[in-house]
């Protein structure tokens, strides 16, 4: 049996000193403070970039916020390929500002601009409110390619955790929908079935950061019906066809609770015909790749999905 990277083992040490409540012990109003301030805490220094500015979009409730990011060295008309990035935190917590710095070294690494989508979180907008907010801001960062200086033909989506999730319905419902076309996902350490019922679960369902408890907290919020954790746009492990995607890069981590989902996402797609890279750190927790200023490994794998963006954007690897 293999164990935490010691640096991981540094991390939970110091998250069971801290003396916070865990999520699933306090309301969404106060877990959001506690992940801002801990995700805070163990990123990096934010690289400078070209431009982070605010956009304000059309949603479907109203005007919804986008943070677009353009690497450093960039000039201000230069057309660039585009990532679309949807932040983790279990569809209730996190927001721009958790995932500032992993936008600016994506942005950075892959040369491209970035699009981080502010989706509303549940409870306070619950199933589907936020997958309808992620396709609608990529069916208007499409429809703006020209002001927006990027390329089309070279939009991406991406994101981790439950932004993984919220990537791969995006994906899904660009095939069926006939457009955008995507050319690629960065899925990170994505959740895929709704339903729990994958082993890594209850392997790694204690002692890792995100717990078996803390899952049921997001998913009570996000999905509070049963029913709805059998929908493709909650679950999309259980969409009936995965064929026809874009190609897709998969991130898992070995002491995840939701490991065997994203493996078995990305098995799933190479057997309908995707094109899937699919890179597994044995050692690592969940939401690792936030961590940059405590694991090494962490920057490692920021670097590796800036190499696959490059080469699906068709630049350097």
């Amino acid at each position: 049996m293999s164990s935490p990277h010691p640096q991981v083992v540094a991390v939970l040490e110091r998250a069971a000193r801290s003396g916070l409540p865990l999520y699933y012990e306090v309301s969404p109003f106060i877990a959001r403070r506690i992940y801002r301030d801990t995700r805070g805490a163990l990123s990096p220094a934010p690289p400078p970039v070209a431009e982070a500015r605010l956009l304000i979009a059309p949603g479907p409730a109203g005007p919804m916020a986008l943070r677009a990011y353009r690497p450093q060295g960039a000039q201000k008309d230069e057309v660039l390929p585009a990532l679309i990035y949807f932040h983790g935190g279990g569809w209730v917590i996190g927001d721009l500002d958790t995932h500032d710095v992993v936008c600016r070294q994506l942005a950075n690494g892959a040369r491209c601009a970035v699009f981080s989508v502010d989706y509303r979180l549940a409870p306070e907008a619950r199933f589907p409110a936020a997958v309808e907010d992620c396709v609608a801001a990529t069916q208007w960062i499409a429809a703006q390619a020209k002001a927006l200086a990027i390329n089309p033909a070279r939009i991406a989506v991406g994101g981790d955790s439950a932004g993984g999730n919220l990537a791969t319905v995006v994906a899904l419902a660009a095939r069926d929908a006939g457009g955008p076309a995507l050319c690629y996902q960065l899925l990170i350490y994505p959740g895929t079935d709704q339903r729990m019922g994958f082993p890594s679960i209850d392997k790694n369902g204690e002692g890792y950061l995100l717990t078996k408890k803390g899952m049921e907290y997001f998913r009570g919020h996000y999905l509070p019906k049963e029913s709805e954790w059998r929908d493709w746009r909650a679950s999309p492990f259980l969409a009936e066809s995965l064929a026809g995607l874009p190609p897709a890069y998969v991130l898992t981590a070995g002491f995840d609770p939701l490991l065997d989902e994203g493996r078995a996402y990305a098995e799933r797609m190479a057997k309908e015909g995707v094109a899937v890279e699919y890179q597994e750190y044995p050692d690592m927790v969940h939401g690792f790749l936030l961590f940059g200023g405590a694991l090494d490994t962490a920057n490692a794998a920021v670097e590796a999905c800036c190499g696959a963006l490059r080469k699906a954007f068709g630049g350097r690897t």
